[in-house]
């Protein structure tokens, strides 16, 4: 009789239903979405600002080091000691290797142009360069690193003598691609036109190679930049590895947190200090907070309007089985069996628009994942009975208040429908 009962009152009562099922489903739909963005948006959002600028940063170890006498900094004014172009490679060969997604080496001088009174800085680094760590090969450079930046023209080859002229230094020479410009002596052909936005357009960006014949230092860098997946700090993050018991350093070293990965980095390249760009992790760690705390408001809000539309879905189908709750009290059934069937209704509706709202969740963060990342996100099935669970307890709170009127119902007054 329990399960006849059930099943008449979705046979009879189908649009009540099918709007009840419509609302769970729609929530449901929004926070498997969320669910599985959620869970994917901090590499994805960390990739895409990866593919913008560097995070790391590693310059020589002498660098850091100041010598004070008498609060006087006698620190050479020199452009300091340098890193070795052939440890490079090193980079890939950490714990965090695969978390590199690319570095660029970094060479100013200061070269005087012809006409040209004031001294301009050339920039050396790599733009597209293959390397190879072990049987990896690999291509690294400003051009994976550094998206934002536009060339119009050509992109030097990193073997060339052609270089790159920022734009305000083009627009200051009147040079424009194709052009020839001396260096040092040397005529070389402007490839094309950069523009960063930052300091790069009032310089001349050529090949590592060129920079290190130009000060007669083969293999020199001054600092290299590095792009790197790496995980929001936390307190555990900022301790100290020297502090820290064996257990609890195993567990920093193998988490990607920019220190731990800065740490094996200054390890790998000798005599080298590698930190974090400060602002721009502060940054992205900020960016992220905000975008979940967005996704979680819509999650709630949505699941919010679900509750609502099932408590006025089914407020409507009680008052209108009125009738039959009346009949039922007046034959005796009891508080709990009449809530009982009502909430068995409720859990097979829950359950049905829990599967429907899953499935189109999944097929919504997939089509997400495509339009906005270019790339796939799926849901994870050990994530449905999590769903399911809350869509149960969507439809419960939208249709406690309306079982619990049914439950009151006087069987005198509710069989002559004037309950």
């Amino acid at each position: 009789m329990f399960t006849r009962l059930v099943y008449e009152s979705f046979r009879r009562q189908k649009r009540r239903k099918f709007l009840a099922g419509l609302a769970v489903a729609l929530g449901v739909c929004v926070t498997t979405a969320m669910v599985g963005i959620a869970t994917d948006v901090g590499d994805k959002i960390n990739g895409e600002l990866r593919s913008y600028h560097a995070n790391l940063v590693i310059t020589p170890q002498e660098d850091t080091l100041d010598l004070d006498v008498g609060g006087i900094n006698l620190k050479p004014p020199s452009d300091g000691a340098f890193l070795d172009e052939q440890d490079l490679p090193k980079l890939k060969s950490i714990f965090w290797g695969h978390n590199i997604l690319a570095f660029a080496p970094m060479l100013p001088v200061q070269v005087k142009l012809d006409g040209n009174l004031s001294d301009v800085t050339l920039l050396g680094t790599y733009f597209s360069k293959p390397l190879s760590y072990g049987k990896e090969q690999y291509v690294t450079g400003v051009r994976s690193m550094n998206a934002g930046w536009r060339v119009a023209g050509n992109w030097p080859s990193d073997d060339s003598n052609d270089i790159l002229l920022g734009e305000r230094l083009a627009s200051k020479l009147g040079k424009k691609p194709g052009d020839t410009i001396n260096i040092a002596g040397n005529q070389h052909a402007v490839s094309g036109i950069l523009s960063t936005g930052g300091d790069e357009d009032d310089q001349i960006v050529a090949p590592l190679s060129l920079a290190q014949q130009i000060i007669g230092k083969p293999g020199a860098i001054r600092r290299v930049y590095v792009s790197a997946l790496t995980k929001p700090e936390d307190a555990f993050a900022r301790r100290d590895p020297r502090s820290m018991s064996p257990e609890m350093y195993d567990r920093w070293f193998c988490s990607p947190y920019a220190a731990s990965i800065t740490y094996q980095l200054q390890n790998a390249i000798p005599h080298s200090h590698a930190e974090q760009i400060r602002q721009v992790e502060q940054t992205e760690g900020t960016l992220l907070s905000r975008i979940k705390g967005l996704m979680l408001l819509v999650t709630l809000a949505a699941l919010f309007a679900s509750a609502l539309g099932v408590s006025a879905a089914m407020a409507t189908a009680i008052f209108e089985r009125r009738r039959e709750v009346g009949l039922m009290k007046a034959l005796g059934a009891g508080d709990g069996a009449i809530a009982a069937i009502f909430f068995a209704e409720a859990t097979l509706l829950a359950v049905m628009s829990g599967v429907l709202g899953f499935v189109g969740g999944a097929l919504l963060v997939r089509q997400i994942g495509k339009s906005i990342f270019n790339s796939q996100i799926t849901i994870e099935p050990v994530l449905l009975p999590v769903i399911l669970s809350i869509a149960v307890l969507v439809t419960f709170a939208g249709s406690v208040t309306a079982i619990r009127r049914a439950m009151k119902f006087d069987p005198v007054y509710a069989l002559r429908g004037e309950a």
